[in-house]
């Protein structure tokens, strides 16, 4: 989710969005296609030549490989770009049991931290 909120560059938000866009645009667009293409496709079977049924059903394959085609590369892009973000933006806080001998703020100096207030971004492990 943080990553959908800030996945990056400008480039990186608008080409995220563009092809959210055109997958919400594109999906519906092609299945209707497809669907007119195979019922025209059966129409010209029943009622005349074969040709243009197999010329119908060609198209609709090509439809269909080229839409696949086209959201496996557009996912695979932005694995990518979610997996690089990832890499740079990963935030942990360790928890340290508490002592009953050393107050916290002891227990902090030893280890060298600073006490701070946790980040809204930062993930308890």
């Amino acid at each position: 989710l943080q990553w959908l909120r800030n996945p990056g560059p400008q480039h990186e938000r608008r080409a995220l969005f563009g092809d959210m866009v055109c997958f919400l645009f594109i999906t519906p667009l092609a299945t209707i296609s497809g669907w007119l293409c195979l019922r025209g496709a059966v129409d010209h079977l029943h009622f005349s030549s074969r040709l243009e049924a197999v010329g119908l059903i060609a198209l609709t394959v090509a439809l269909f490989t080229i839409y696949l085609f086209w959201t496996l590369v557009s996912f695979r892009y932005h694995c990518r770009l979610y997996n690089e973000w990832r890499q740079t933006n990963q935030r942990m806080i360790l928890l340290t049991p508490k002592s009953a001998n050393v107050p916290s703020t002891q227990l902090q100096s030893l280890l060298g931290l600073q006490p701070s207030e946790r980040n809204s971004k930062e993930t308890t492990v």
